[in-house]
């Protein structure tokens, strides 16, 4: 057996450098590892069911959610302030949310023709009890049945009205579709029927306009700048901006509601949660809820 030399000290120098070096490209190895193991786009997460109010805008045109633009002009949070709301934001504590000076909300219902959110009956009632006006909303999906159908199912689970001052009209939400492709495979007069058959349903089982959540883009893409709906439903536009107004699509006159950012925040719920304004005062907001003039 060789006896045993002490290392010299520019041996122990290299063997100290090659250690360093090592651990670093084990540590990136490992960071590595760790990001191609992330949580895919939210566009992958997605399963049928899932979606929700701005699904689409915020994979389609608005990006990342955490990229939405500062809220900057201070006007987008004067004035009635509302919010919507699903299975995502978890437990609501409603009186919180009315106490932060939230007047009205949407809560979603249904989507397609067999998906009922697993929160509505929860957030619906413990909504109308905190003194929020609050309707339900529909998340069409018009690759998977006809308007008629999916009007029929939303009236049948949350979507129907009374006038008792704290329930709005139900909305179709129609936006980018975020399982697939864009217009959902129908062309633009497709589109403008399938969304026809859905109003007439609607009206038929409520008495109401439905109310239409879409954005410009989307609008003036997949109905064609379609003014079908101009004097009939009234507009919730999103566009998440700084601006002061929204744009809206080319086929309606002005807007009703506009979700003017996905990334609010209202005492009651946790983290993000899509912030709207109502264009008008609260004795308009009641005006809509109770369907007088």
């Amino acid at each position: 057996m060789r006896p045993h030399r002490p290392l010299s000290p520019h041996r122990r120098l290299r063997t100290t450098v090659v250690g360093v070096l090592t651990a670093v490209l084990a540590l990136l190895t490992a960071t590595a590892g760790t990001a191609a193991a992330a949580p895919p786009p939210a566009k992958e997460r997605l399963k049928p069911g899932t979606a929700f109010m701005g699904a689409g805008h915020r994979l389609h045109e608005g990006g990342d959610a955490r990229q939405d633009p500062p809220l900057g002009a201070a006007s987008h949070t004067s004035g009635v302030q509302g919010i919507d709301v699903s299975h995502w934001q978890g437990a609501i504590n409603w009186t919180s949310v009315r106490n932060s000076g939230i007047q009205f909300a949407w809560i979603k219902a249904t989507e397609g023709t067999s998906y009922k959110d697993s929160r509505f009956n929860t957030n619906y009632v413990a909504a109308y009890n905190a003194g929020v006006i609050r309707g339900a909303y529909h998340f069409a999906r018009p690759d998977v049945s006809g308007g008629s159908t999916q009007a029929a199912y939303f009236a049948s689970n949350g979507g129907a009205w009374s006038r008792d001052n704290r329930t709005l009209p139900g909305v179709l939400d129609i936006e980018h579709n975020p399982y697939g492709s864009m217009c959902y495979g129908l062309s633009t007069t497709q589109m403008r029927s399938w969304i026809n058959d859905f109003y007439n349903t609607y009206k038929a089982r409520t008495s109401r306009d439905v109310v239409i959540y879409t954005t410009a883009g989307w609008w003036n893409t997949c109905t064609g700048n379609w003014t079908g709906m101009y004097n009939k439903s009234p507009l919730w536009v999103a566009h998440w901006t700084s601006s002061e107004t929204p744009t809206i699509p080319g086929g309606f006159p002005t807007w009703t509601v506009w979700q003017y950012t996905s990334t609010g925040s209202v005492g009651g719920v946790s983290g993000n949660v899509d912030r709207n304004k109502f264009n008008g005062s609260r004795d308009r907001l009641l005006a809509l809820a109770n369907n007088t003039p």
